[in-house]
């Protein structure tokens, strides 16, 4: 059988201070699989985009600002993981340096800085409270790993850095 996840970005975006991440809200439509959940910004990739023109267009379609500094922090493997179990497959950025002001909400929810400091209380999914460190660590290494996700739930985590 051929592995065909659907490809996508997610990135966090840094404040000025570095101290908080931009990140939106889910809460807008009911229906989204990330409904009430906090998420970073970024979303699938489109026919013909590699995938760094793929994470700045959504970075500026949900949020109005132009990435700048962008650091490919991981690859992470979602089987299983779409709202009918479709496979995921995901590359993971974080955003040291942007231009433009972020808006205040989008079409998904409402866009919120959100001090690191902070994160223990934030309503995440599961499976990021595995990987988050890694995105704000100061490692050149690059993190792959795997979620696999059965019925909305993570049922484990295998990841290495290289």
């Amino acid at each position: 059988m051929t592995y065909r996840p659907i490809l996508g970005t997610l990135g966090y975006v840094m404040s000025r201070d570095k101290q908080s991440v931009l990140l939106v809200n889910r809460s807008k439509m009911a229906d989204d699989i990330h409904y009430g959940k906090y998420n970073g910004l970024g979303g699938k990739l489109e026919p013909g985009e590699d995938i760094v023109s793929g994470f700045v267009r959504e970075v500026k379609e949900e949020a109005g600002i132009e990435p700048v500094d962008i650091i490919l922090k991981g690859t992470i493997n979602w089987p299983g993981f779409g709202g009918v179990g479709e496979d995921w497959f995901g590359f993971i950025f974080r955003v040291d340096t942007y231009e433009g002001e972020p808006m205040k909400e989008n079409h998904e929810g409402f866009l919120e800085w959100v001090r690191i400091s902070d994160f223990a209380t934030v309503n995440f999914w599961e499976s990021d409270r595995y990987w988050l460190d890694m995105v704000f660590d100061e490692s050149d290494k690059v993190f792959h790993g795997v979620a696999p996700f059965d019925e909305g739930k993570m049922i484990s985590w295998n990841h290495v850095k290289i």
